[in-house]
């Protein structure tokens, strides 16, 4: 019988005192294990207490809370229910957390205590320490859904403007999760480490895709880097996932990585933001083991986008992979090999929830507009250039971030770098950049601008590099672009009146 409702993943294979999940806090510490038993019959009870409380087919259930085994259940729970689980980003302004119970029409809310004043007021909320108080223990089947029907509304990070819902259906997700065999043989009854926030696609792609498998989580409340390695050395973890951020701060941890013994990590995967060729070397050397991968997805058109190349060819280092099958991709205002992606999935939305208008911008002729700067080398290998948003011009000529960014990162003392644009009154825009040294490296502004001179064009070189102990990161763990944009025309300003 095939599966029609995404909470029915949960590998039935797996023996039911095999660890699900192993939540952790900040620091590393084992604070709870859920075993698969166990989990089984928790997501049964609070689907049926889910239902025993009135709640129909397709209502939202709002999840406002940190990483916990808790929030993983009722995620399951809520769609095996058959409702829409609305996974809320609750680092946003109250305001915008508000829009979002208003939008995705939300009739019941589970919070942590943290939380909970954000939501309290606006619907029906549950405290999630109270979670035992709604359960209803005994057998259930997820419910039989529709391919279409939608199993979650996750929302965009909103950099411009409020963040829009993009339901995700039942179908879509089910194809995500059966479009990986690769990974298959990797999994099964091995541990993951999972730091994201289980609000965003990245940490709640991964669950998924170790429940399917068979495998171990290990979820951390929070991320620290500290807390992360020391969570790998000790439970032996297999697999890593991560954004680039967090490994970046795990590498500079020098003395905390003394300590440990990563070499029992087998695969290890960053995605949710582009990386370089020198971080994936820097990877290597932090997993010695370990195979590498650098994955890509959207929120609208799905998880993940490519893979192994179906002929064998090597990925070259840096690359996202080639198009997965099932996925069709094409490059629009530049040329056949590089442009603006368009992609079509099995897992791409059917639009935004109530904004007609954004749709329309960003779904065209069935393709999905990423607003991401591709190239495909001659074996078909995609590579990330820079997001359309953020390229801006600097004497008429385009600058892209990303490009830049990986220039930088060449250099050996730099650990990270985010380069972002200036105004000026001749050029327009000036790039410049905000670099993290690597720990123990001294680099001055002079020694990388020239290295950007020599090694890159002209046009595209920093007019201004200020070292930082660290590079601020957004909800999702990305680094923040809009505060170092104005951070940069502050500092800008300040050393153009020193200078004078």
């Amino acid at each position: 019988m095939s599966i029609r409702n995404l909470a029915a993943i949960l590998d039935p294979a797996a023996p039911d005192e095999r660890p699900l999940i192993i939540q952790l806090s900040p620091d590393g510490d084992e604070e709870q294990r859920l075993s698969y038993g166990e989990g089984r019959r928790r997501i049964a009870a609070m689907a049926r207490g889910l239902l025993k409380r009135g709640l129909e087919r397709g209502e939202a259930v709002a999840i406002v809370a940190a990483n916990s085994a808790d929030y993983l259940v009722l995620y399951m729970a809520t769609m095996a229910a058959g409702l829409v689980s609305v996974c809320v980003n609750h680092k946003l302004p109250r305001d915008t957390v508000a829009h979002i119970m208003k939008d995705s029409a939300v009739k019941l809310a589970i919070a942590d205590g943290e939380r909970a004043p954000l939501v309290a007021e606006l619907v029906p909320t549950i405290a999630i320490d109270r979670l035992d108080d709604l359960l209803d223990p005994g057998p259930f089947e997820p419910i039989d859904m529709a391919p279409e029907e939608v199993a979650m509304v996750l929302y965009t990070s909103g950099s411009t403007g409020l963040p829009k819902g993009v339901p995700l259906s039942h179908g879509g997700y089910l194809w995500a999760t059966g479009a990986t065999p690769e990974q298959r043989p990797g999994i099964e009854g091995k541990k993951a480490i999972i730091a994201a926030p289980l609000f965003h696609m990245n940490g709640l792609f991964s669950a998924k895709m170790v429940m399917i498998n068979g495998g171990t989580i290990a979820l951390m409340t929070a991320f620290t880097a500290r807390g992360y390695i020391r969570t790998i050395d000790r439970l032996r973890v297999d697999m890593v996932t991560s954004v680039p951020t967090m490994l970046a701060l795990v590498m500079r941890e020098t003395e905390e990585l003394a300590k440990a013994d990563l070499s029992c990590v087998t695969t290890a995967v960053t995605g949710s933001a582009p990386s370089t060729p020198e971080f994936f070397e820097q990877m290597h050397r932090l997993f010695p083991n370990a195979e590498t991968a650098n994955s890509w997805g959207t929120t609208e058109s799905g998880p993940l986008g490519f893979g192994p190349h179906p002929d064998g060819v090597a990925k070259p280092m840096g690359a996202l992979g080639y198009p997965r099958k099932g996925i069709e991709v094409k490059f629009v205002g530049g040329n056949a090999d590089q442009g603006v992606l368009y992609i079509r999935t099995p897992a791409l939305m059917t639009g935004y929830l109530n904004r007609e208008a954004d749709t329309k911008k960003r779904l065209v002729d069935g393709w999905y507009d990423t607003g991401d700067v591709m190239r495909r080398d001659e074996n078909g290998f995609v590579f990330f250039v820079g997001r359309a948003d953020d390229m801006f011009q600097c004497g008429g000529e385009n600058v892209y971030p990303g490009e830049v960014e990986k220039l930088l990162g060449r250099h050996p003392d730099v650990a990270q770098v985010c380069v972002v644009p200036v105004a000026d009154e001749i050029k327009y825009q000036l790039p410049v950049a905000f670099v993290v040294p690597k720990p123990g490296a001294k680099p001055n502004e002079d020694a990388l601008r020239r290295f950007a001179l020599d090694n890159g064009p002209a046009y595209a070189h920093p007019r201004a590099v200020w070292f930082v102990y660290e590079l601020p990161l957004a909800g999702t763990n990305k680094v923040d672009r809009k505060t170092l944009v104005d951070r940069a025309a502050a500092n800008y300003a300040r050393d153009a009146t020193r200078r004078v």
